[in-house]
């Protein structure tokens, strides 16, 4: 069975990715900081049959990257990595002259740092793989200048980078940067939280598709926002 570690997969995207995965005969590495709803998610996601460990941990810490990758080599090999945690920086979000250095400092640990320390610690079990995923998830504030979202999209924009060198320097594995779209999750409702069209936004469920498809169509590696993804049905 093929396997995949997948971060912050508590809630939001993150889970919705397991499940889908899970659905599909996948066995799986799940992250996140809080242990119970880990504990929930996971449980709920082994319902599919499907073999599934659960870390808790911060994967800003190196050791806990190693588990997670240790645990994938224990399951068989790794076929796909998802960096799906993230962090805002600010919550809610703020104005530039307003970010605290550290803010910047924990957006960029998270998002950038922590994504390329888990992908250097699983490169012998992506190299190893028949075919060898990386999906990044980025946001639309990585190319757009939207106030109150530097920080975060500045992390954003470097994870778009990395994502495109990593996919220069390692032509054996197939590298996606997605941007899923606005999403109704509780990482958006923490970014602006007076929100008044939080609840029209779609749920992370709407653009699992997108991101299946990638896996079936072996899309070549490059950035690709989810929503404008042909998928089967629509």
């Amino acid at each position: 069975m093929p396997v995949a570690i997948i971060t912050g997969a508590s809630k939001g995207l993150g889970q919705a990715l397991a499940a889908a995965l899970a659905g599909r005969g996948w066995d799986l590495v799940l992250d996140a900081r809080s242990e119970g709803p880990l504990a929930s998610a996971a449980e709920e996601t082994r319902r599919a049959g499907v073999r599934v460990v659960a870390l808790p941990g911060d994967v800003t810490d190196p050791v806990h990257r190693a588990a997670l990758v240790s645990a994938a080599r224990e399951l068989g090999g790794l076929d796909l990595l998802v960096n799906n945690a993230s962090a805002l920086g600010a919550e809610p979000l703020v104005r530039l002259a307003d970010l605290p250095p550290e803010g910047l400092r924990t957006a960029l640990e998270t998002n950038v740092v922590a994504p390329l320390g888990l992908v250097r610690e699983a490169l012998p079990l992506l190299r190893a793989a028949d075919s060898g995923a990386v999906i990044n998830v980025s946001s639309d504030a990585a190319v757009e200048a939207y106030g109150t979202w530097g920080g975060y999209g500045a992390s954003k924009a470097a994870l778009d980078q990395l994502s495109a060198v990593l996919a220069e320097e390692e032509p054996g594995l197939r590298v996606w940067a997605v941007d899923p779209g606005d999403l109704r999750t509780d990482l958006y409702a923490a970014a602006v939280p007076d929100d008044d069209d939080l609840d029209g936004r779609p749920l992370p469920d709407a653009v699992v598709p997108a991101f299946l498809a990638l896996l079936d169509r072996a899309a070549p590696s490059g950035r690709y926002v989810a929503p404008e993804l042909p998928v089967a049905g629509r």
